[in-house]
């Protein structure tokens, strides 16, 4: 193995992991020198900020529950409103990305710690990303503020998760390690991360498929998420995630879907420059004589999931705004692109080919 040079920032927070951690709940926040959290939560997750709020009892000050994705600016004011005229000290964030992006806002603006609870397998909790959509445009940025000081992983929660749901959360984590594998600032400890990742969310989502109760699968994909979530908030993303942002913040797209369905084609669009991923990708994914893009479209296909981009209400007439936003404050990219390459990537993703 022939290392270069490269430079690793490990970034702290705690884990707790496995089936009933979250009544572990009140413990965490209590290392946290807090006593007043705000839970948030989207409002088909109710149950669930209710669950945390028995489990806080007079630690709760109130719950929160119109998180949204891509966090619109008028959300997140809200909650950071309401943080501050109940004088909440943390935030309890139950729920997949949105709300975890919710209470990044929230921290933000008001430094308040955030305690993540993941239902999903999005990993939003492992990144001191944030981003925030404003006038239709999400804007994104990186502050440790933002960072989860505790996230409790606990598989249990995510049962109740739709099987749909659940893959495409899961190819949405894939997406953040197979970028991380090529990353400006990558290193030798996060490309680790990212083909064990991608090897356990597979694993996990192909037993997901054949029973969605299945304990074990869950736990896996959540382990998976977890590392995958790791290798997103150490290295810089590319390509695939620009086309992502875009599409998500002006065309209001689905997160996970839209993840799904691009990945495959950002991947072998950008395998090209940089073949080693092609044989870390398929050794993840178990499988050979194959490009990583064509294998990863391919897995989409064997667990039933959308691979057309037209499938979520995004029409041809887009595909050329698409691609003139994209190209607007470009991210680093292993190769070069322009704007004619940016709209065949989208054009393939919304006819739903399997890459070349």
């Amino acid at each position: 193995m022939q290392l270069g040079s490269f430079i690793y920032q490990y970034q702290p927070n705690r884990v707790v992991f496995g089936v009933g951690a979250i009544h572990k709940l009140a413990d965490e926040i209590e290392k946290l020198g807090c006593t007043k959290a705000l839970i948030l939560c989207t409002p088909e997750q109710v149950g669930q900020a209710k669950q945390v709020q028995d489990i806080l009892k007079d630690r709760a000050v109130a719950i929160f529950d119109q998180a949204v994705m891509h966090v619109p600016i008028q959300t997140a004011n809200a909650a950071s409103d309401l943080a501050k005229e109940l004088g909440a000290d943390c935030a309890v964030a139950i729920g997949g990305g949105s709300t975890i992006g919710l209470g990044k806002a929230i921290a933000l603006k008001h430094s308040l710690p955030i305690i993540a609870i993941p239902t999903t397998y999005a990993g939003s909790e492992m990144t001191p990303i944030y981003g925030i959509t404003e006038n239709g445009i999400k804007k994104t940025g990186k502050d440790m503020r933002v960072l989860p000081k505790t996230v409790i992983y606990d598989p249990s929660l995510s049962l109740s998760l739709p099987l749909e749901i659940s893959l495409t959360s899961g190819m949405n984590a894939i997406a953040h390690a197979a970028e991380g594998l090529y990353a400006q600032d990558g290193n030798p400890i996060m490309t680790l991360l990212a083909e064990e990742g991608i090897r356990a969310l597979a694993q996990g989502m192909i037993k997901l498929k054949e029973d969605d109760q299945d304990e074990q699968a869950r736990s896996q994909c959540l382990y998976g998420a977890w590392l995958c979530g790791t290798v997103l908030g150490n290295v810089g993303m590319a390509l695939h995630h620009k086309l992502c942002h875009t599409l998500g913040g002006s065309f209001n797209l689905p997160h996970a879907p839209t993840h799904t369905i691009i990945l495959p084609h950002a991947i072998a669009y950008n395998e090209v420059a940089r073949p080693e991923v092609t044989k870390i990708i398929t050794r993840a994914l178990g499988v050979s004589n194959v490009s990583a893009g064509q294998a990863l479209f391919d897995l989409e296909v064997k667990l039933g999931l959308e691979t057309k981009l037209q499938s979520l209400e995004f029409t041809q007439e887009d595909i050329q705004k698409a691609a003139d936003i994209a190209m607007q404050n470009p991210y680093w990219n292993p190769r070069p692109f322009d704007k004619d390459n940016i709209t065949q990537i989208i054009t393939d993703a919304y006819h739903g080919t399997r890459p070349e």
